[in-house]
């Protein structure tokens, strides 16, 4: 059973952490296995917070690379068969099912995925949910009531030529944010890649940027540079609780697409036995607890976690279904599809 807590109370304290599942793997054992380095897909106060305490559970020291979805696949991609990180933490399972698909991760059934729902881990064992997110549109309304338009209840409400050049959302190529949005648009569009491609061509005209992070769009909004953020919830009530009040969440009445932040196993790791300490260790309540810590407040996956009020309620939403296997498997040929018929993706 869950436990619910207002958001001053948020769990903050990492005690000792029981590890379980953690035998050593050929080649390597525990005494030779003292560091590792991730891919951390989340906002970056989450990563350190991650890291540190880690390190402080296990005495195992922990460094990240902070890299949005897509960048970490093309990052392990150039690494080939000598990878430069252990583990990927975050990000869309998408991500990590294009990543399997390239041979990038390895399969890895922790002993505490058994706490977590089937519908949050792959069946056979190649990433495990450790969070999840619903998409929205996150709007500044000093800006909107300027424009002279409401925040947007529908996807069709981002087409509306008052928002010329007020709409900011990152670019699927490099984030799984982006490509939330964009798969939104194949389920609606009963599977057709074209006609999403079709949308965001339309909209394009609305967007003043697109970002490589998935939740800059927020701060953007936050800042007055623009009408509306096309972000995950969590990340526009975390800018919210930062201060940026005029802020406001609201989602497409068709639907809004669901994200499942995954955890996996960089295959040929260096060193691969701390890495799957961490991936047992992201999995546990106490672990996943540090996320609202720090205003990340996307939904917990293991059910003892604690959800405050801050955090969606998805069961007051009308949430679309995906099949998040086909999602990953078209993610790198609809991206490039995006990147020539849309906009190019950020560079740097």
């Amino acid at each position: 059973m869950r436990r619910y807590v207002s958001k001053a109370a948020a769990f903050f304290a990492l005690g000792a952490l029981a590890m379980t599942g953690c035998s050593a793997t050929d080649g390597a054992t525990a005494s030779e296995d003292k560091s590792l380095t991730f891919v951390c897909s989340p906002q970056e106060d989450w990563c350190q917070l991650v890291a540190s305490e880690f390190s402080k559970a296990t005495g195992i020291k922990a460094d990240y690379v902070r890299l949005s979805g897509g960048e970490a696949v093309a990052r392990l991609t150039a690494s080939g068969d000598t990878p430069e990180f252990d583990a990927w933490f975050g990000g869309g399972a998408d991500g990590h099912i294009a990543a399997q698909a390239e041979g990038l991760i390895e399969k890895f059934v922790p002993e505490n995925a058994a706490q977590i729902p089937a519908e949050y881990k792959d069946s056979e064992g190649y990433w495990t949910g450790i969070y999840a997110g619903a998409l929205s549109f996150c709007s500044n309304t000093d800006v909107l009531n300027t424009l002279g338009v409401s925040a947007p209840e529908s996807w069709d409400d981002l087409l509306d030529p008052k928002l010329k050049k007020n709409i900011a959302m990152a670019h699927p190529g490099t984030s799984g944010t982006a490509y939330q949005a964009v798969w939104s648009q194949v389920i609606l569009n009963d599977g057709s890649q074209d006609a999403s491609i079709e949308y965001f061509k339309k909209m394009h005209s609305n967007v003043l940027q697109y970002s490589k992070s998935g939740s800059a769009p927020g701060q953007m909004a936050g800042r007055g540079e623009v009408g509306v953020g096309v972000i995950f919830a969590q990340d526009c009530q975390k800018f919210i609780n930062e201060g940026f009040t005029q802020l406001k969440t609201t989602f497409p009445k068709e639907g809004a697409s669901f994200e499942v932040g995954a955890v996996s196993l960089i295959k040929n790791a260096k060193h691969p036995d701390a890495a799957k300490k961490f991936i047992e260790w992201s999995l546990t309540a106490e672990a996943q607890d540090l996320a609202a810590t720090v205003g990340s407040y996307s939904i917990p996956t293991n059910p003892e976690a604690t959800i405050t009020d801050d955090m969606v309620d998805t069961s007051k939403l009308n949430m679309l279904k995906a099949d998040i296997r086909e999602m990953g498997e078209a993610r790198n040929e609809l991206t490039a599809r995006f990147d020539r018929e849309v906009a190019p993706a950020p560079k740097g």
